[in-house]
């Protein structure tokens, strides 16, 4: 059984609070998307997705994905194919990209919050338009516009699908180590090597599969810094096969639904996108993107679980209420909700997902104007926001959604532990965010090492100012005051943990990796501390809607009284420096 409902009525206030209408609407490429349209785009969307894709959630779990070594075929579960044309057919492939290439070109904030109800009805299933957009998104800035003009249209709707092979047997995170060859040939490159963990990197869902492949010229230099970027497709333009074949697929704790395959590149054909060994710029763009959908994955999966959580405690009995007024005294056991822990718990997945999608929706919108605005301040500082909180977003947004996932499994019981309840899937299907598109250590180093001192230290002065406007322009309302106050104490906090993190690391670089995932944590519990209190400032606003400001309202007091005083023990953390994992003997572990 599974009751998730699209949070449709969330993401609307959402756009509402972050005041999509003003900021998006003053963006001209944007004049045909304003908000009521926005949510009639959205409300189509989730329909589609629960009708079609939700009930074959559980089936492609259990179905799997089938490969074959004599075709190096792959074939995906029963239903993803017809569901994927019908995907397409109704334009929602299309849904963020240029309408020069046949998109609809709508604001990003649209699709990355579509993205959310997508993951929640079928995370294995959105793994593959989520790829291809982000290959529309690097072609669309990096490639040439020969490349541009032969490969976007058929990407944009959905008719191809696109990879990104990036890791190696040998490589991971670390892409210096890459060894896959690339060398002339004509007009083009002949590609030799081994990819593995590439993501639908065959399916048999499209007539054509463009990989958007990292390889080596003769002349590389070592390092990261001789990289460059080709996109190779599967099938030639006379018909033949590229000689790029999937050698095998992984056996997975989840995502069994979404073929993650080895593949084997014998000098196949491609086209170099961007400037010889430049291919770092072209694949953080398709990386970045990919990173804030990781992060609205934690959303989704926490968002559904959480659901299904609360219809089961709605009907499940068990002991009596310590509270003897809340007992029922017409049944031998009362129900769950009366307990405080299982409230505590549904209240916990409640308060940090809604937090978290806050997040996204603000960042969304700030993406949008980074990228289309034509006020230049206003595009460097949502540059700024974006390139400072999307690594917060992956890492804490993945982190946070697991545990929730989690959490609402412990609220259900050995009930969710079962098969009976979708919530097991939601969690072996979670925990991979964690891991791909850069791992959360990753993340955290790329927020201390290069986002804070970037610009000279720029970034967080925008973020800071940011919080020091919402805290004025909340001053003075009594129903506000604690939480502008807790927010002011934290924010203050993360400052002077920020100042003093960065002292001890100009004498000692190990210290960063030893205190950046504490630190991450403690700033990602700052920023859902804004994102809080942007919410509950505007439902003050709004007394017509007494339902929407008593909910948000005391989902918002859980919040600060008791998720945001986690900030304080991370930065607790942080403080003790490197020495409890530095100062050991290796031998002892």
């Amino acid at each position: 059984m599974n009751y998730y409902r699209p949070p449709l009525s969330d993401i609307r206030f959402l756009l509402e609070t972050f005041d999509y209408d003003g900021v998006v609407g003053k963006i001209p490429a944007y004049s045909d998307f304003d908000l009521e349209t926005c949510m009639g785009l959205l409300e189509a969307y989730a329909q589609f997705c629960v009708s079609e894709l939700l009930p074959l959630n559980e089936k492609g779990d259990q179905q799997g994905v089938k490969y074959d070594p004599e075709t190096h075929d792959v074939k995906v579960p029963d239903g993803f194919i017809e569901a994927y044309k019908a995907y397409c057919m109704n334009g929602f492939a299309s849904l963020p990209h240029p309408a020069e290439f046949g998109g609809m070109g709508a604001p990003l904030v649209l699709s990355t919050l579509a993205q959310e109800i997508i993951s929640a009805c079928n995370k294995s299933f959105s793994m593959c338009p989520g790829l291809t957009a982000g290959l529309i998104e690097a072609l669309h800035a990096h490639a040439s516009k020969e490349i541009n003009d032969k490969y976007l249209a058929k990407l944009v709707s959905g008719e191809w699908a696109g990879t990104m092979c990036l890791t190696e047997p040998q490589c991971g995170t670390d892409l210096g180590l890459l060894t896959t060859k690339a060398e002339a040939f004509g007009d083009h490159w002949k590609l030799t090597g081994t990819k593995t963990w590439i993501t639908f990197g065959e399916h048999g869902m499209t007539d054509n599969i463009i990989h958007f492949v990292l390889a080596r010229l003769p002349d590389a230099p070592s390092g990261i810094k001789g990289i460059s970027t080709f996109i190779v497709p599967k099938i030639l333009d006379d018909g033949s096969r590229n000689p790029i074949f999937c050698g095998g697929t992984d056996h997975k704790m989840g995502i069994h639904a979404s073929p993650t395959c080895v593949m084997n590149l014998e000098d196949c054909e491609g086209w170099l996108v961007g400037e010889p060994h430049k291919g770092m710029r072209s694949m953080f763009t398709m990386m970045n993107a990919a990173r804030l959908q990781v992060g609205s994955e934690g959303v989704s999966l926490g968002e559904a679980a959480y659901q299904n959580a609360l219809e089961f405690a709605k009907d499940r009995r068990q002991s009596r209420s310590l509270n003897p007024e809340l007992r029922d005294e017409n049944h031998a056991a009362d129900n769950i909700l009366v307990h405080p822990d299982v409230r505590r718990m549904l209240l916990n997945v409640k308060s940090t997902t809604e937090g978290v999608r806050a997040l996204i929706a603000w960042i969304g919108i700030n993406y949008d104007v980074m990228h289309n605005s034509e006020d230049a301040e206003a595009k460097e500082k949502a540059s700024d926001l974006v390139a400072l909180l999307t690594p917060i977003i992956k890492s804490y947004g993945s982190e946070q959604g697991f545990a929730n996932i989690s959490e609402a499994m412990q609220a259900m019981g050995g009930a969710g532990y079962t098969a009976d309840w979708p919530v097991e899937q939601y969690m072996r299907d979670e925990r991979i965010a964690m891991i791909y598109e850069g791992t959360n250590h990753i993340q955290a180093l790329d927020l201390v090492g290069r986002k804070l001192p970037m610009k000279g230290g720029q970034l967080m002065r925008v973020f800071a100012g940011e919080v020091t406007s919402l805290i004025r322009e909340c001053s003075g309302d009594e129903a506000l005051a604690p939480y502008v106050a807790a927010l002011k104490t934290e924010s203050k906090r993360l400052n002077e943990t920020t100042m003093t993190m960065g002292a001890a690391a100009m004498h000692d670089n190990e210290i960063i990796g030893a205190v950046a995932n504490n630190y991450l944590n403690q700033f990602a519990l700052v920023t859902l501390a804004y994102a809080w209190l942007r919410q509950l400032k505007a439902v003050q606003s709004r007394p017509e809607d007494d339902t929407l400001r008593r909910a948000k309202m005391q989902t918002g007091r859980f919040f600060f009284e008791l998720v945001l005083p986690e900030a304080e023990m991370y930065a607790k953390k942080v403080a003790v420096g490197k020495g409890p994992m530095t100062e050991i003997d290796v031998d002892l572990l």
